[in-house]
């Protein structure tokens, strides 16, 4: 499987990165529009990513508006709702407001405060049946 991991936070991206690449080639992008043109060319060339983990707060463009556009992508590209790519938010900002537009709104399909806790991500892989 393929992760992208979009981050602004160096440390936070390659956190991320060392507790996924067991589980997958991991590639990395430092803000949200650079996010959404790697989904974008990975899913052109037949190699999409199985699960992309998108912080909420970066610069160029937020979380919620890379989510709204990977989304965008998804359907010009044929790609039907339940083959949609499993959006992870990890994010500082731990307030109902932002949890209900990342799922509802963007379509997410989980959410890990940060600072991000091995446990908490393991739980989500496997509730997202991304590993056993």
């Amino acid at each position: 499987m393929r992760i992208l991991i979009v981050e602004d936070e160096y440390t936070s991206r390659k956190l991320l990165t060392s507790l996924l690449s067991d589980y997958g080639k991991c590639d990395t992008a430092s803000d949200g529009k650079s996010g959404v043109e790697a989904f974008e060319k990975a899913l052109a060339e037949g190699n999409p990513y199985g699960l992309v983990c998108l912080d909420i707060m970066m610069p160029v463009m937020d979380g919620h508006e890379a989510l709204k556009a990977i989304r965008d992508v998804e359907a010009r590209h044929g790609v039907r709702a339940q083959s949609e790519v499993k959006v992870i938010m990890v994010t500082a900002i731990n307030d109902p407001v932002t949890v209900v537009k990342a799922y509802y709104q963007g379509g997410a399909a989980a959410y890990i405060p940060k600072p991000v806790e091995i446990d908490s991500l393991l739980s989500v892989l496997r509730d997202l049946e991304i590993i056993k």
